[in-house]
């Protein structure tokens, strides 16, 4: 999105508050946007969110989910966030490292042992502060989303081992961690906003992407790309987010309203995602694509350069990382 269209995006959400109110009991309309398209389970997840809102408030408060990009690109929604014309939206958590620099560590390859590990350390101690690390920022976190696990997804020839990257033009988010991740493995990073990759594979902007299954299949990214390598580098959660101007113009009790009901989205999306994970699995094996599932090993063995880096030029972040390897 340029800058002529994003000031235009910007006009027009000034046109309506992110809370406005209407009618004689001032019902209260939050907006959010997101980026992902309308089969998702995210976006499912985020309708559920809605009506959990407009039960728990009698209808006092109304979500309406804007999904798609309608309203831009994850780092001009978060930007949106920022000055209060948006009311909330859902990101990676590897897109808000350039807001609120701890959740830098969700993108660090193979961070977490296991699912469980990760499930953790996300309820616990650690993942509760850090959804309230970017306040200072204006941006509260209210819950996280699973994402699954990210492995490469190529057009030419399928990744066996960090070597098959050497020389690809790789997709990455605009997270600097990332970035330094597949530069260990001998690739290019070269950051495209997801709503054009679909369009640079196809013309060859960059050769190779990587992301969870459900993505790869609802972005219909599997026409171009028929090789999937499940070497899960990353286990990065979505975070649901709320622009802290806007929670401060909510009673308390609008507050709890709003907390519970992303809370039960989660729940809710966990339970979605697993079950569109194992279909987005057949849909690609039957639509040709070639799964593989390469050794591991040599992959975390390329990025401990990614950490001992993060030791030097980061130790808070470093110390961090630490703290959640620790959590049993």
């Amino acid at each position: 999105m340029n800058k002529t269209i994003t000031l235009f995006v910007f006009i027009l959400l000034a046109g309506f508050l992110p809370i406005s109110c209407s009618g004689p009991l001032d019902v209260k309309i939050i907006k959010l946007g997101h980026a992902q398209v309308v089969n998702h389970p995210v976006h499912e997840a985020m309708l559920f969110m809605a009506e959990q809102v407009k039960k728990k408030s009698n209808g006092k408060i109304i979500m309406k989910v804007y999904p798609n990009q309608q309203l831009g690109s994850e780092r001009e929604l978060l930007e949106l966030l920022q000055i209060g014309s948006l009311g909330m939206t859902k990101v990676s958590a590897a897109a808000l490292e350039g807001f609120a620099p701890t959740m830098q560590v969700f993108g660090m390859p193979y961070l977490f042992r296991d699912d469980a590990h990760q499930r953790k350390v996300l309820e616990g101690e650690i993942g509760k502060q850090l959804l309230l690390d970017g306040e200072e920022f204006w941006l509260r976190g209210l819950t996280y989303y699973d994402a699954g696990k990210r492995s490469f997804y190529t057009k030419n020839k399928p990744v066996e081992t960090p070597a098959d990257l050497a020389g690809l033009k790789v997709r990455v988010m605009e997270s600097p961690t990332a970035a330094s991740m597949v530069k260990s493995f001998g690739g290019s990073p070269t950051p495209v906003s997801y709503g054009e990759l679909y369009t640079a594979l196809q013309q060859g902007i960059v050769d190779a992407a990587e992301n969870n299954p459900p993505s790869l299949y609802t972005s219909k990214h599997f026409e171009v790309c028929k090789f999937y390598s499940l070497n899960e580098h990353t286990a990065i959660p979505d975070v649901v987010i709320i622009s802290t101007k806007v929670w401060e113009r909510l009673t308390p009790e609008e507050q709890k309203w709003v907390q519970e009901a992303a809370d039960e989205s989660a729940t809710y999306e966990y339970k979605l995602w697993a079950e569109s994970t194992a279909e987005s699995m057949r849909e690609l094996e039957a639509a040709g694509v070639t799964i593989t599932y390469p050794d591991k090993e040599p992959f975390r063995k390329a990025v401990e350069s990614v950490y001992e880096q993060l030791k030097v030029q980061q130790p808070e972040i470093y110390a961090l990382v630490s703290a959640i390897r620790e959590v049993n």
